[in-house]
């Protein structure tokens, strides 16, 4: 039996919310999956890896970038993902 998992939100709330996780795809296949580079130093070499499994694994990859680490992804940013895509990975490379 698994223990649960405690996930930790790294934004500064004073009292987290609680969030359900999403629902799992079904399959990566067919799927249309957005990786979201975050704009530090090497995440595009992370990612480009992930993009290479992903598509052997029959998905269909689309890369994002945020204009700066420092800040949240602007609006238009998250709508466009959330509106394209099934699922989203966001990674960096510290």
């Amino acid at each position: 039996m698994s223990q649960p998992r405690i996930l930790l939100d790294p934004t500064g709330e004073r009292a987290p919310a609680a969030r359900g996780r999403a629902p799992r795809l079904a399959s990566l296949a067919g799927s249309r999956i957005g990786l979201l580079d975050i704009s530090k130093a090497r995440g595009d070499v992370f990612l480009q890896r992930v993009e290479e499994r992903l598509v052997a694994e029959g998905a269909e990859v689309l890369r994002f970038r945020k204009p700066t680490f420092t800040r949240v992804a602007p609006v238009d940013l998250r709508q466009e993902i959330a509106s394209r895509c099934d699922a989203v990975i966001e990674a960096l490379a510290d």
